[in-house]
């Protein structure tokens, strides 16, 4: 197995006028990771001239390749942070997006989330409908055009009334792990969409922090972390000001098409829809092969697809 860490890239890129740098993590001539930024979208929105971080990739790519540019495998919201990964070429491309299910091993993340979860750990299996452009909701389940979500969760601390969470999805639907806590009373903190009350850390407090593949080149697994920031583990001591200004209501670009929820695919590709091999969690909750038990863990977060739940069956009750 490799280690992201390892074989990580050289420094930061800028990521444009008041961005902070994205930094690179994972690199070979097959596939490059990077840590993106809150804030900044995963592709800019159709009609829009905003800096993305395909921008930011691409630019890299070409300092070797000048006619390279990178390919959007999967996604983040605009207002997560963690890791993601590009292909480098059309063929790496093509190889993640038709075999998904069989290439990505695991995905996590990381959460603060207002109140506390039922129990120290557990799995959400809900219906989510995506009718709503602006906000996914639960159905009753078999409800037409609504898809089945399943979470594992595990809480890794708690304090200031807020919990810090470390999830995994088995499915990968439109913002899943926002809707599905907000269900449960526990919205991520400043995701005021999804009726966040606190914003104890001025963003949206939904970090990706782990992505287990395997490469496509030669098969071989490549793990690559991204810790959450240090603002996480603080907000629970109280440090950060709870009296932060919420952000505005995302603009029009911010609801476009970069706003398909954490670890979506465009145009809802076979990258959404990961493994049906069901990970052995002690007790039901995430992983225990990292070792995490609480906020100074150097690795984390979730996001998984699984093809027992197919995005294009189960719609009729």
């Amino acid at each position: 197995m490799s280690d992201g860490r390892r074989r990580a890239g050289s420094g930061r890129a800028a990521a444009g006028s008041g961005r902070p740098a994205v930094a690179f993590l994972y690199e070979d001539d097959d596939l490059v990771a990077v840590d993106k930024p809150c804030g900044l979208p995963t592709i800019a929105p159709e009609g829009s001239r905003s800096k993305s971080l395909y921008d930011v990739v691409t630019a890299r790519i070409r300092k070797r390749n000048p006619k390279g540019r990178a390919a959007v495998v999967h996604r983040l919201d605009r207002d997560t942070s963690g890791v993601i990964v590009f292909a480098k070429n059309a063929r790496a491309k093509a190889a993640l997006m038709s075999s998904w299910n069989e290439s990505v091993d695991e995905r996590r993340y990381v959460a603060l989330v207002e109140g506390e979860p039922p129990s120290d750990e557990g799995v959400l299996d809900s219906w989510l409908s995506d009718a709503d452009p602006y906000r996914v909701r639960q159905a009753p389940p078999g409800t037409r055009g609504a898809l089945r979500a399943v979470t594992r969760y595990r809480v890794l601390a708690r304090g200031d009334g807020l919990s810090l969470v470390e999830l995994s999805l088995e499915t990968g639907r439109r913002h899943q792990i926002r809707a599905q806590l907000s269900a449960i009373g526990c919205p991520v903190a400043g995701d005021e969409r999804y009726g966040s009350r606190r914003d104890p850390i001025g963003r949206l407090a939904l970090h990706a922090t782990l992505i287990e593949l395997k490469r496509p080149s030669d098969g071989q697994t490549i793990r690559i972390d991204c810790p959450e920031p240090p603002s996480f583990a603080a907000a629970l001591r109280g440090s950060p000001s709870d009296s932060t200004p919420k952000r505005r209501a995302p603009s029009s670009d911010q609801r476009g098409s970069d706003d398909r929820g954490e670890g979506t695919s465009p145009e809802d590709s076979p990258s959404d829809r990961t493994s049906d091999r069901t990970r052995a969690w002690p007790g039901g909750g995430p992983s225990s092969r990292s070792g995490r038990r609480g906020p100074g863990r150097t690795d984390a977060g979730p996001e998984k697809s699984s093809s027992r739940y197919s995005t294009r069956s189960r719609r009729k009750p």
